[in-house]
């Protein structure tokens, strides 16, 4: 699984400059056409995907039909009329597993320590580590303990996403989860709570700096007042680790899912969140242009791969 080194703050030019992300409700689809000021020139593209035909898991098939997937990626992807054939792939969180671990010791070689962190992986995780694609980055490193953020997802998965880009004329060179994409985009060196929702699932994350605190995904059900009641509890969840981690209460939540802020603020479930910070989208990358309607909301991952 590449592309976990240095998400937060990537040098430049780590990653190729077209992205794509795989959603349930459609592939987005970016290039980095130019860079004007000290601002990325991006292109954004959007084809739609029909209902049911992505359900992200931990098991195959995750297409249910896995030529509306490939066509949906050439149509995004070819309406940024990108030359390079490289591409980050964007994949659903639900597809995978993200943990911030903590090692007393960690081997500065990275071929000594994923047998390490594979063998912390083994209770973890209900796959299996050791044909999983695992890649990892420490986060921060205090009083002798390491933090570290792991990315894992299972093999037979990232494959079928993989392939399915190779089907499409594409090769993918870097592999990242929906909301590591988003925390990647995100320029503020203060902390920042991220609420990032999908047709499928939502994950909270909570950044500071290059630096990943908190990040937990949930299943969410399909419609009702579960559904609404779910999303709050995931929100309420996330405000009360930030408040008791950080001892301060968020100034914003920054927002990234279908309809985006304004959808959230008139969302049902926000009723239930008191007191709740004001809603933001994750912002577009500055001078972005799109080439077909992209969904207000769905844009931020691909401009974190991008960043």
């Amino acid at each position: 699984m590449a592309g976990l080194t240095k998400i937060m703050k990537p040098a430049a030019r780590t990653r190729p400059r077209l992205a794509c992300e795989i959603r349930p409700e459609g592939v987005i689809a970016g290039r980095a056409a130019a860079q004007t000021r000290g601002n990325i020139e991006t292109v954004l593209a959007f084809a739609p995907l029909p209902a049911g035909v992505l359900t992200p898991g931990l098991k195959v098939p995750n297409f249910a039909d896995r030529g509306a997937v490939v066509a949906a990626l050439e149509s995004a992807l070819g309406a940024t009329n990108a030359r390079d054939r490289e591409l980050t792939v964007v994949t659903p969180d639900a597809a995978g597993r993200v943990l911030l671990l903590d090692f007393d010791t960690l081997p500065a070689r990275r071929l000594e320590a994923m047998p390490v962190v594979r063998f912390r992986l083994r209770k973890m995780v209900p796959f299996d580590v050791e044909t999983a694609a695992v890649s990892y980055q420490v986060m921060a490193q205090k009083a002798g303990q390491l933090s570290v953020l792991v990315a894992a997802m299972p093999g037979d998965v990232l494959a079928e996403y993989e392939s399915a880009v190779r089907e499409a004329g594409f090769e993918p060179g870097a592999v990242l989860s929906s909301t590591v994409a988003v925390a990647a985009g995100l320029s503020s060196e203060q902390a920042a709570l991220v609420v990032n929702q999908t047709l499928a699932s939502v994950t909270t994350a909570v950044t500071k700096g290059d630096e990943m605190l908190l990040h937990r995904t949930m299943d969410l059900s399909t419609e009702g007042d579960a559904r609404e009641e779910e999303m709050a509890q995931a929100v309420i969840t996330a405000l009360a680790w930030y408040e008791d981690t950080l001892g301060v209460t968020p100034d914003k939540l920054h927002y990234a899912g279908p309809g985006g802020a304004q959808a959230a603020n008139q969302s049902r479930w926000l009723r239930f969140v008191h007191p709740a910070p004001p809603i933001e989208d994750l912002a577009l990358p500055a001078g972005a242009s799109m080439m077909t309607n992209v969904p207000v909301g769905s844009a931020a991952g691909v401009a974190g791969a991008l960043a």
